[in-house]
């Protein structure tokens, strides 16, 4: 699908759906990873995961625009367009779009520990993203001494 396509796609099923025309544009964003789409508060353009359309077709793509077309009518109503306001919620049951999409297998959340100490007093292993000062800090259960092993 190119981006002319998938531009009038979403302009078909806003008019559709909500009634109301999309003035901005949509387009694709190959660098989205772990979300089916993004709505852009500034600029109000909407971004749509590629691998969507590649992994699960067109049913779930169009799903994830209704999503994404919740929060920009919302929005431009000057309404609740978080997904945890009454209004969203309400507006998603009315036009049959998904609160959430299909997971992306293999796709990172999240960071992996780089830092390993273990308790020189009790043993206790201590996972971090960030490194510690262990002059500083002393393990939270028996006050002991840490030591860093990997990282």
């Amino acid at each position: 699908m190119t981006e002319q396509e998938l531009q009038q796609l979403v302009e078909d099923i806003s008019l559709k759906s909500f009634g109301m025309k999309f003035r901005h544009k949509a387009r694709f964003n190959p660098r989205l990873r772990t979300t089916g789409g993004r709505y852009l508060l500034h600029s109000h353009d909407i971004e749509l995961n590629p691998k969507h359309l590649e992994l699960f077709g067109l049913d779930e793509l169009i799903g994830i625009i209704k999503h994404e077309l919740c929060h920009y009518h919302l929005h431009l109503q000057k309404k609740g367009y978080h997904h945890r306001d009454a209004d969203f919620k309400l507006l998603l049951k009315e036009v049959d779009a998904p609160r959430y999409c299909a997971k992306i297998p293999h796709a990172q959340n999240s960071v992996k520990t780089r830092h390993l100490y273990v308790c020189t007093g009790c043993g206790t292993r201590f996972e971090r993203k960030r490194e510690v000062d262990t002059s500083r800090y002393v393990c939270g259960k028996c006050n002991g001494r840490l030591k860093k092993i990997k990282g």
